[in-house]
């Protein structure tokens, strides 16, 4: 690992949340205009963590804030590990166990709403890890490795070699957006019955601490998306992953929610129908 992949892993310490913030920002305007609306300042999601900081936090049990500051340090590990270069099955383990941290949060406060909720995002993790994994598994097949780095190097058609895998990618990033049709366990917008779901009883620094941790999240998904286009160079590869992350604010205005069932059955679909045969095919196209 070199001088600039330490830079790239400090500089996501540092101005991860920043970046996060401004894609989150950037995905309230482009909604609010798809709507016909003003829509809210591009800091606005800064605005509002700000004030969350001021508020008064109502602490259900202790178990909560410590799963949160869970759910907080391996977003940053698995980013961490990821602008450094490293292993990126690691990093997508690192993902996983702070999907796991925050659906735990959400148990220990013995809400309704936040069971449910924990439930469902429980649920979607079923839906999207296989996927998640058949990524990291075409990145190793094509690149001989799982190193970040060695990916970033690899070959041009490699985006090509993937393109099964890569629709499959964005497919379930709309989950892992949380956007419509897939946003089950929690939402931005009231049009759920669960609203905020698996944050309804978080409050002040703790419901601080989890936007934080996705606006981690958007820079870590975009960086997955990243590594598709990356040996193009980074003045063509990053334009392109910014139109297609951007693309599911899209995808969140123009579809309606779907039942749990419904997703979990068209994800596996997905999954099988793009990734599996993808990875089948590669030894063919190689």
């Amino acid at each position: 690992m070199n001088a600039e992949n330490w830079g790239l892993a400090i500089a996501f310490l540092v101005l991860g949340p920043l970046l996060g913030a401004l894609l989150a920002g950037l995905d309230r305007r482009l909604t609010a205009r798809m709507q016909s609306r003003q829509g809210p300042p591009l800091l606005q999601p800064i605005y509002d963590v700000l004030k969350l900081l001021e508020k008064d936090t109502v602490v259900v049990t202790e178990l909560q804030t410590l799963y949160l500051w869970g759910f907080l340090f391996f977003m940053v590990i698995s980013g961490f590990i990821l602008f450094l270069g490293s292993d990126l099955l690691l990093s997508l383990f690192a993902l996983t166990v702070s999907g796991i941290f925050l659906c735990l949060a959400a148990y220990s406060t013995n809400s309704p709403y936040s069971n449910i909720g924990s439930s469902r995002e429980l649920m979607l993790m079923m839906a999207y890890e296989p996927m998640l994994i058949i990524v990291a598994l075409g990145f190793f097949l094509v690149a001989d490795s799982f190193r970040v780095s060695d990916i970033v190097a690899g070959s041009p058609w490699q985006v090509v070699q993937l393109f099964g895998i890569l629709l499959g990618f964005l497919f379930i990033l709309t989950i892992k957006l949380r956007k419509s049709p897939f946003d089950l366990s929690a939402s931005h917008h009231g049009h759920q019955e669960l609203v905020k779901g698996i944050t309804t009883d978080l409050s002040g620094s703790d419901l601080a601490l989890v936007e934080i941790g996705h606006w981690y999240e958007n820079v870590i998904l975009l960086g997955w998306l990243y590594l598709f286009f990356a040996p193009w160079g980074l003045a063509l590869a990053l334009p392109i992953a910014l139109v297609l992350f951007f693309a599911e604010v899209l995808v969140d205005n123009t579809h309606a929610r779907l039942k749990w069932a419904t997703t979990l059955k068209a994800t596996w679909v997905v999954t099988g129908l793009f990734g599996v045969t993808n990875l089948m095919l590669l030894p063919l196209i190689t």
